[in-house]
């Protein structure tokens, strides 16, 4: 720990190390994690309760007047009326975590009165630390951290999160891409919110979007975010996120640019955007489904329809991109030349030419 961090930073530091300690151990043998399930394709093993309670410990031996909002026990523990309250996500990523796939982080943030004032987001696979305090900047390693300098859509990366439970809104993701893929550089699905959003503070990535995410999943990352020179709101681009599940965030000009794309999809978004967003899912997901005929025509409607809304500048760049290769030139080869020959004579190399 260090002497020049926030002495509450320090203690989640020291939190965060110790729960992924436990990760770490637990992910030498997989395969023989105890898994239940909370719901459809939502999982939790005995490391995330492991490791919450871990984390719980330390955070209640320096503070135990202090309030804990946890994933896995709620507001079980600490105290019910602190103005200060722990938002803990033991393991966010424990899908990646089950199969073995390393993209997954323990998320620790400190709110007093309602702000996030302090965060932590570790990655024990990699071992790295992203730590913010607010006003005093984010930092990964102890390294300062700043959102990336892109200014283009069509040249940054997005990341976002798939929808996978029972009611989750799949016609609407399915739009939201068609939307979205043609004008960014590319679009990624780590499987780990905090982790996503550290990303965003660190540059790796332009902007994150996702429905569907609770307080614990955000928390940390958005000071860090925020601390990092970037912007984090719902799809309408407010403010107000931490509990509204949904969340955009990335650098001034790319969040700047997202906005106009994804506001319609917002549940805060206004009835003629609403029934805009419900148009395009069905225009989307119509061709779609005719696009599985397999016919070529079918096919070049789905591209069509996926395409639609471009500005003339990126469809130019859009079809640049498609446009055929030149063919390439004809291998040549020596072929026989039908032509007569003498009875009894044996061909010679005059018998052949190139086409």
């Amino acid at each position: 720990m260090s002497s020049n961090l926030h002495p509450m930073l320090n203690v989640a530091i020291k939190a965060a190390r110790a729960a992924g300690a436990i990760i770490n151990r637990a992910a030498l043998d997989v395969e023989a994690v105890r898994i239940s399930q909370k719901q459809v394709n939502d999982f939790v093993t005995e490391v995330d309760h492991a490791s919450e309670q871990a984390i719980i410990e330390t955070l209640l031996t320096a503070y135990p007047g202090h309030g804990i909002l946890a994933e896995e026990s709620g507001t079980e523990h600490g105290a019910r009326d602190s103005d200060y309250v722990w938002i803990i996500d033991p393991l966010d990523g424990t899908t990646n975590f089950i199969h073995g796939f390393p993209v997954y982080c323990v998320s620790i943030a400190l709110s007093f009165r309602g702000k996030i004032e302090q965060a932590v987001v570790y990655d024990p696979t990699r071992n790295d630390l992203f730590t913010a305090s607010k006003g005093r900047g984010a930092f990964l390693n102890e390294r300062r951290i700043r959102v990336s300098k892109r200014t283009m859509l069509n040249q940054s990366l997005i990341s976002t999160g798939f929808p996978f439970r029972a009611g989750d809104n799949f016609k609407q993701y399915l739009a939201i891409m068609a939307d979205l893929m043609p004008r960014a550089a590319g679009l990624r699905r780590p499987g780990a919110a905090a982790l996503d959003l550290a990303y965003v503070a660190a540059g790796y990535c332009d902007a994150f979007f996702e429905t569907g995410l609770n307080i614990w999943d955000v928390a940390a990352g958005s000071l860090l975010v925020t601390e990092a020179g970037g912007l984090i709101g719902n799809f309408t681009g407010e403010g107000e996120y931490l509990e509204q599940r949904e969340c955009m965030a990335g650098s001034p000009r790319i969040y700047g640019q997202l906005v106009p794309i994804l506001h319609k999809y917002s549940k805060f978004a206004g009835v003629d955007d609403k029934l805009a967003a419900t148009e395009r899912a069905r225009a989307v997901g119509g061709s779609r489904r005719t696009a599985g005929a397999g016919t070529e025509g079918n096919e070049a409607d789905l591209y069509a329809r996926s395409t639609v809304g471009l500005n003339d500048e990126a469809a130019a760049q859009h079809q640049q991109q498609e446009a055929v290769a030149p063919a390439a030139p004809v291998q040549r080869k020596l072929v026989r030349a039908k032509r007569p020959a003498a009875e009894g004579a044996q061909p010679t190399g005059s018998d052949y030419k190139q086409p």
